[in-house]
């Protein structure tokens, strides 16, 4: 079964962002890097996704013209099998990333990137839908705490469990860096 690793949303637009702390940014990058340097080393195609929507000016940090809508600094450079940019949450709508996928044979997918409960979980649950087999890497997503709609903070943390939660055995398996890795290499 031939395997492909997402890497979803890894952009500098997210140091313009209010919520933006880099408190859990060095273990979402070890855990985000190795896996790159994992996959690259397995010749497993990487493809890089990027975010970009609102009004295109200066002063919107996910619109083109910012300059923001780049690789984050500190990823692992790696040379992406294919790149696309998306405008919805889900990596996979109006992208042509199904079709890209389908045409090179992958049925599996590592999830990696940025946001955890977002963009990550989005096309998880839209790959699972499609038929895709998908490995979901906890460890290299990233989030940010937010506030419920009560007024209560919500960490990041108990997000990402809440994530894990309602993915694993529906639309995914969990997965570490290592695991991944593995089921990679087993698939292969």
């Amino acid at each position: 079964m031939k395997t492909c690793l997402i890497v979803i949303d890894v952009q500098e637009s997210f140091r313009h962002r209010p919520f933006f702390t880099e408190t859990e940014l060095p273990a979402y990058l070890a855990a985000q890097n190795a896996l790159i340097a994992g996959c690259a080393a397995q010749g497993v195609p990487i493809v890089r996704i990027l975010h970009s929507d609102g009004p295109e000016t200066a002063a919107n940090p996910f619109s083109l013209v910012s300059g923001h809508v780049r690789p984050l600094l500190g990823l692992a450079n790696f040379d992406a099998a294919a790149r696309f940019t998306k405008h919805r949450h889900s990596a996979l709508v109006g992208t042509g990333l199904d079709v890209w996928l389908i045409s090179q044979g992958i049925q599996r997918l590592i999830i990696s990137g940025i946001r955890t409960e977002q963009c990550c979980e989005t096309t998880t649950r839209h790959a699972s839908d499609l038929g895709f087999t998908v490995d979901y890497v906890l460890d290299a997503t990233m989030t940010w705490d937010m506030t419920q709609p009560d007024g209560t903070p919500l960490a990041a943390a108990d997000i990402k469990v809440r994530t894990a939660t309602v993915l694993q055995g529906r639309f995914c398996t969990l997965c570490t860096v290592d695991e991944a890795l593995a089921r990679a290499r087993q698939a292969a």
